[in-house]
């Protein structure tokens, strides 16, 4: 691009570009940006024009970018993190006075455990900065990131793209939880575990889960009784039946007395896990993502409830 095209490009275009990208729906992004659905519009025919692409294709539930769009993406992600320091820098970022919203996504169950810290630190240190609480499936972070949609994430990852920086949060693992007083929690077996109602966590309704394969590894199974689309539900469901669910042990031990519930390992073995905060490179260059990154690291710190009696 010479320098005369580059002098008629709207920096504005991309950030239009970024959030129908992430919205996937016009209307969504208009909103996002706060414009109206027609100016979207009107910039979507500009980028078209400026890519020579149709870059979103519309369906009945929204718009799906093109091959050219998705290589687009990432690039233009950048562009705007470094735009984003650039003016950042202008005046140096201090967390105590700072009125920025940031937007964060994770899992409910993290975010069960992780809200009340976090608010917590931005209470004290942060009061004038807001959040925009983002619920994702741990598979869709790092494409959020790479979006724009989020500024940070907190995921079970392992091995972590060079583009972006990731630090472990919390160990975590899955324990058997069941309202206080159950049977199974007093004397917990594998034959007894098989023999009982279980919650299963699923977004689809699918109700076979992982510790499915586990017991069908030993020739056993369960009855799946009842399948909810968020741990959250769980616990409720959990807390006036006889219903049991492996549930993540950070959220058993930060929420077991709201629900009056208890726990124990679980009766056979099962992987632990490690939750990472991720963000992408480029945006710690950024004073207050980096800051952001930090504080929510720092929140993960903070001493937690013990977790599950051994079985």
């Amino acid at each position: 691009m010479n320098q005369v095209q580059l002098s008629a490009v709207d920096l504005n275009l991309l950030v239009l570009f970024e959030a129908v990208f992430a919205e996937r729906h016009v209307g969504s992004a208009a909103g996002r940006l706060r414009v109206t659905p027609s100016a979207v519009s009107h910039g979507l025919r500009r980028l078209r024009e400026l890519f020579d692409d149709p870059l979103f294709l519309r369906t009945p539930k929204g718009v799906v970018p093109s091959a050219r769009a998705v290589e687009l993406a990432g690039p233009i992600s950048e562009i705007l993190a470094r735009v984003k320091t650039v003016v950042g820098s202008v005046e140096r970022f201090d967390p105590a006075v700072s009125a920025r919203r940031f937007t964060v996504g994770a899992s409910d169950a993290t975010w069960a455990v992780l809200l009340p810290r976090l608010t917590a630190t931005l209470s004290h240190a942060a009061p004038g900065i807001d959040l925009a609480i983002h619920h994702l499936l741990p598979i869709s972070g790092l494409e959020q990131l790479d979006k724009g949609a989020n500024d940070l994430v907190v995921v079970p990852i392992d091995d972590v793209p060079a583009r972006f920086v990731a630090k472990v949060v919390w160990e975590e693992e899955f324990v058997i939880a069941a309202r206080a007083g159950h049977p199974f929690l007093k004397k917990p077996s594998l034959r007894s575990y098989c023999e009982l109602r279980h919650v299963l966590v699923s977004i689809t309704g699918e109700s076979h889960g992982f510790l499915d394969q586990a017991l069908a590894a030993k020739g056993l199974s369960r009855r799946v009784a009842l399948t909810v689309p968020n741990f959250l539900l769980a616990l409720t469901a959990l807390a006036d039946s006889d219903f049991v669910a492996a549930i993540p042990s950070s959220l058993t031990a930060t929420h077991a007395a709201r629900f009056g519930l208890g726990s124990v390992r679980a009766p056979l073995p099962l992987r632990r896990w490690q939750l990472r905060a991720v963000v992408p490179k480029v945006s710690l260059e950024d004073a207050g993502i980096a800051w952001l990154f930090e504080a929510v690291v720092r929140a993960t710190q903070a001493p937690r409830p013990t977790g599950a009696k051994r079985a």
